[in-house]
């Protein structure tokens, strides 16, 4: 059996969608580097995107196949530049043909995302960590810094029993769940 990896520390309050009774919120911050005009190296929190600092995310779930595939692509889109955005899986898989096909409905392309282990960022800053499924919750690694983490648990579209038609209509159902989560988190956002 797997043993849960993530280690507890008092989560904040206030931020949306936050797993506030959950014992284990684990830290991840600031992540991606970029390099300012005299080619010093920042960290995401340092980088400027207009007036608004850069804010990391990365999006847990287990087979990084969809519900983190399409999250990764939709909050891209809503952040408006906001957010250097980052998904990953507890046991990844690979991209969903029914996740590309819901986000070409809404005129995103996610043809170029792959399916990434949580090992890959080991070591990494951000400054949230939204986990999309109870099961990348309760495995989900311990990383450094200060980050705010959010859980959301989402049905599993892959797990869609059906037609190609029925096992879509999951996934554009879960995608515009997640979008409406993805929305208040943009507006709300520090």
């Amino acid at each position: 059996p797997e043993t849960a990896r993530a280690v507890g520390v008092v989560p904040r309050a206030g931020v949306f969608g936050e797993d506030a009774d959950s014992d284990a919120t684990n830290s991840f911050e600031a992540g991606r580097a970029s390099v300012d005009a005299g080619g010093n190296n920042m960290s995401a929190r340092e980088t400027k995107a207009g007036d608004d600092a850069t804010l990391s995310v990365l999006i847990l779930c287990t087979g990084n196949s969809a519900r983190s595939q399409m999250a990764e692509g939709l909050l891209r889109h809503l952040g408006g530049g906001r957010f250097v955005v980052e998904s990953a899986g507890t046991q990844p898989g690979c991209v969903r043909a029914e996740a590309v096909a819901a986000m070409r409905e809404r005129g995103l392309d996610i043809t170029t995302h792959r399916s990434k282990s949580v090992d890959e960022f080991a070591g990494r800053e951000f400054d949230y960590v939204i986990t999309v499924c109870d099961n990348a919750k309760e495995n989900c690694p311990v990383f450094p810094g200060q980050t705010r983490r959010i859980h959301w648990s989402f049905d599993d579209p892959a797990a869609a029993d059906g037609d190609e038609a029925a096992r879509l209509e999951v996934f554009r159902r879960v995608r515009d769940e997640i979008e409406a989560r993805l929305r208040e988190f943009v507006g709300g956002a520090d």
